[in-house]
């Protein structure tokens, strides 16, 4: 099919007269109906217009598959190839710097779960050498004590003292002090190893979403388009984990605020809510794609030599 029938039928499905397609193009018109004839072609700019008009792609005004470029003039055939080659490159480079993201956050993810596990192990060994009376904690054999007064906490370690007034520390250090007057530190060990156990179980969920981040990318930048099975499933599980890791932290503060009996001002939020449709959402709009992608059997990359 040539470029002038492409034209054609655009126009006729939008049940526009070559008069008023040639006044939004900005050009006479004998010059639609040139292009409509093939005895001539426009230039590029008026090539992107027609696209903009049409709402569709250049390849659906020369051919579905570029083969029919050859009969456009020499600069609109360099145009097309060009501005094709130029918007794959943009692609590859974007799926590239995310593919990298994707690996340092797996590297992330796994030096703090070896830090936080490694603080787990040693938080007996902490939590043993530590004695509180009245309002002096003794850490190490570091006395530290401790004033609360309505807008102001005053901590003491030797000739050291530090008063703390913000309003969000205030409220943090008292939750500290309330938890550790309130419950044996025995308690207190079990709760904060189960707290780290949750820390490493988000860990763990991020790492799985990172490596399918990365699996995703090096597909879309490998592949000849995104539209694909496989990405679909990397993009489930992606929303999956990722829901996993909105829920987490939130169910592990509800429980510590149930056990220990102070208010971590933790809540499932409407903001919580719109990610995790978000999220959920992300995938089936991934699945659709895929499915129009079997229909038109079309794709996101060409050949970079075409």
């Amino acid at each position: 099919m040539k470029f002038g029938e492409n034209l054609y039928n655009l126009r006729k499905k939008s049940k526009m007269t070559q008069d008023v397609l040639a006044e939004k193009v900005g050009v006479s018109r004998q010059s639609v109906s040139k292009w409509e004839n093939g005895e001539s072609y426009p230039e590029m700019d008026n090539i992107l217009i027609l696209c903009n008009i049409f709402n569709c792609k250049i390849n659906d005004l020369v051919h579905e598959d570029l083969t029919d470029i050859d009969s456009l003039d020499e600069e609109v055939k360099m145009s097309v190839v060009k501005l094709k080659k130029e918007k794959q490159k943009r692609m590859k480079v974007l799926s590239k710097i995310i593919y990298i993201v994707a690996r340092i956050g797996k590297i992330l993810t796994i030096a703090s779960s070896i830090a936080v596990l490694v603080t787990m192990i040693a938080l007996p060994i902490i939590t043993s050498n530590i004695k509180v009376d009245g309002n002096k904690a003794t850490i190490f054999n570091e006395v530290v004590e401790y004033q609360r007064e309505d807008t102001k906490i005053i901590l003491k370690q030797g000739n050291r003292e530090e008063i703390i007034t913000k309003s969000e520390d205030l409220k943090v250090v008292n939750e500290i002090i309330n938890a550790i007057e309130n419950n044996e530190l025995t308690k207190i060990t079990i709760f904060t190893e189960v707290a780290f156990a949750c820390l490493v179980a988000t860990l763990i969920l991020l790492y799985l979403t990172f490596r399918h981040l990365e699996e995703l990318f090096v597909n879309i930048r490998n592949g000849d388009t995104p539209f694909t099975i496989d990405n679909v499933k990397h993009i489930k599980m992606m929303s999956y984990l990722l829901i996993g890791v909105t829920l987490l932290p939130d169910i592990c503060g509800v429980i510590a605020e149930l056990i220990m009996k102070i208010d971590l001002n933790i809540g499932f939020g409407l903001m919580d809510l719109l990610y995790i449709i978000i999220l959920y959402s992300l995938s089936y709009i991934f699945e659709y794609g895929y499915e129009i992608q079997l229909d038109s059997k079309g794709k996101m990359y060409g050949d970079e030599n075409e």
